[in-house]
């Protein structure tokens, strides 16, 4: 398994299946919206997998069973923006206590050799120091199992035998990208798409109430990222660490 060298601006070949693996809904949204947006575009089919509903989420005391219900309808308009139609959640991962044990490397596993991806995405297992707040203890867990589902577990028919007897053979994936990494060797141009990509994380509201200030924050951001990869100005990036298996 390699990680490549150079840091590198052009366009990913086009995958035929994705998976996409989130500790929240909002995660997908927020770091690779654009992405997502422009590979649906082209043809590409992506399913998404939330490990938790989110039940800690920014809600003023509404029940947490509310929340949750709240929150995944919300992943589900923002998945339609961005035209994905395949939106899964694992139950019994709570919100802020997720941890990358063997039953959730399991679990993702099955969801992988259900979807048979060719790429797999996911959250960074490592924390960039210098965005310390976006690296929920969540994030970091559910990155670290979705590599370990990765490799070697759903390409080894001896990981998780009892998945073969639910007729999910092993598969292997060809490439792994990994959002928003601290060391990113890959940067995605996503200015064409940003206005879905803003629509998809407003979808989230009840974690965006103030549409303008998340907006600009975003934008922020990605052209921060950009100007780090030498793209044109004015354009717009997310960051990606791209892992070929």
């Amino acid at each position: 398994m390699s990680a490549g060298g150079e840091k590198e601006t052009t366009v990913a070949q086009e995958p035929r299946r994705v998976l996409v693996v989130a500790a929240h809904p909002d995660d997908i949204d927020v770091n690779a919206g654009g992405t997502l947006r422009r590979w649906a575009v082209a043809g590409d089919e992506i399913a998404y997998l939330i490990v938790t509903s989110g039940d800690a989420g920014q809600f003023d005391g509404a029940p947490r069973g509310d929340v949750m219900t709240a929150r995944r309808a919300e992943q589900r308009a923002a998945a339609d923006i961005t035209g994905v139609h395949d939106v899964r959640f694992l139950d019994g991962y709570r919100d802020g206590d997720v941890q990358a044990c063997t039953e959730l490397v399991k679990d993702i596993v099955r969801v992988i050799r259900q979807v048979r991806p060719h790429v797999v995405m996911t959250l960074s297992p490592e924390r960039r120091w210098d965005r310390p707040s976006q690296y929920h203890p969540d994030h970091l867990a559910v990155g670290e199992a979705t590599v370990r589902a990765v490799y070697p577990a759903a390409g080894n028919p001896h990981a998780f035998p009892d998945l073969s007897q639910e007729s999910l053979r092993e598969w292997d994936i060809d490439e792994l990208w990994i959002q928003d990494p601290p060391h990113p060797n890959h940067a995605e141009d996503v200015s064409d798409v940003v206005a879905d990509k803003y629509a998809a994380v407003l979808a989230h509201n009840s974690q965006f109430p103030r549409s303008d200030e998340a907006e600009n924050a975003l934008s922020e951001r990605m052209r921060r990222d950009a100007v780090s990869f030498g793209l044109p100005d004015g354009a717009l990036a997310e960051l990606f660490l791209r892992v070929s298996l």
